[in-house]
């Protein structure tokens, strides 16, 4: 099915067996929206249901029909809280707010003392800390070696580790709509393409955000006695200092570098992170289930002035007419 075209939209949810991790029996809800992003524990929901279901793992699928064709799609799967009873007149039904798969993760706090050694795998360890959980784990093997050891901070969960370690070697955390947890490089290669004269499925209004101020173009990165900077001095780059005519600095101390990866590396790496929210879109789409944040998106708008590739960052998805996709996406490169 092509999901830049329109489609007819059906939503259910079933318990989830956290032993075997699938579907058990169904069950009723009736609205409900679904966020994710990068940061935090990535994935959430909030749900009306018309019983209450407890603590439990759920996982809400879409079903979808199209001329020629049709899917049915995992968008979320994650652990019910406490609900909260609603009356509506004489209705009763239950909001529901659930975490990511990542959850049993970051309620479990780490060994006094424990660190991730100087030349071990940062994937593969931070894959077998988060395996505390029964969503399944997997990671990209062969991946980069950690350069220093990383020592666990008072209360640091399994998750918060987890994370220092992704963070150290400059990958990311991915988490499927069946709640699938996977480790791997950012990717590079672009997952969808969206265009004002075809393959249109973006709402007309888009914002358009220059964050001038908070980008940097200095860094200094520190690690002991070593000291490096780095200066954006890109005419072509409207964040640089010629561009700007003056110096905007942000530094860090305590660097954890990743696999073959020297300080002046790092601080070049990290200078164009901290420049990368300078542009931030926000625009509604329809659902594609190809995108997840941390994905590239080619956009073409020219009348919003938008053209480029750019990085997901966000998103949020309404359950109802058409799967509504709102994405928060930064620039990323021409």
């Amino acid at each position: 099915m092509n999901w830049k075209k329109g489609f007819s939209a059906s939503f259910s949810m079933n318990f989830v067996d956290p032993v075997t991790w699938r579907d058990l029996k169904t069950t009723d809800f009736t609205a409900g929206t679904i966020s994710r992003s990068t940061d935090d524990l990535m994935q959430s929901a909030d749900f009306d249901m018309t019983e209450s279901p407890g603590e439990k793992w759920v996982r809400v699928y879409v079903t979808t029909l199209q001329a020629g064709g049709g899917a049915h799609v995992a968008l979320f799967t994650g652990l019910t809280s406490a609900p909260q009873e609603v009356m509506d007149g004489i209705r009763k039904h239950y909001s529901v707010e659930c975490y990511s798969t990542l959850k049993p993760a970051a309620d479990v706090l780490l060994p006094r003392g424990y660190f991730a050694a100087e030349g071990v795998d940062g994937a593969r360890l931070a894959a077998e800390l988060l395996r505390v959980g029964p969503a399944p784990v997997t990671y990209k093997i062969n991946g980069p070696k950690l350069k220093e050891a990383i020592v666990a901070e008072d209360d640091e969960t399994n998750f918060s580790m987890a994370r220092r370690l992704i963070d150290a070697i400059g990958w990311m955390i991915r988490i499927g709509g069946d709640g699938s947890i996977s480790i791997e490089p950012y990717p590079e290669a672009v997952s969808a393409k969206y265009d004002a004269f075809e393959d249109d499925a973006v709402e007309p209004q888009v914002t358009n955000t220059y964050d001038w101020y908070s980008c940097p173009n200095c860094f200094r990165a520190i690690s002991g006695d070593l000291v490096e900077e780095v200066k954006d001095m890109d005419p072509n780059n409207s964040l640089s200092i010629p561009s700007r005519g003056r110096e905007i600095w942000q530094q860090e101390t305590s660097v954890t570098l990743g696999d073959g990866e020297n300080l002046y590396d790092y601080a070049r790496r990290r200078l164009a992170e901290l420049q990368s929210p300078g542009r931030t879109i926000n625009y509604t789409r329809r659902y594609n289930p190809d995108i997840l944040p941390g994905d590239l998106v080619r956009l073409h708008y020219p009348k919003n002035g938008i053209t480029g590739v750019y990085r997901s960052r966000s998103q949020t998805i309404t359950i109802g007419h058409g799967c509504r996709t709102e994405e928060e996406a930064t620039y990323e490169r021409a």
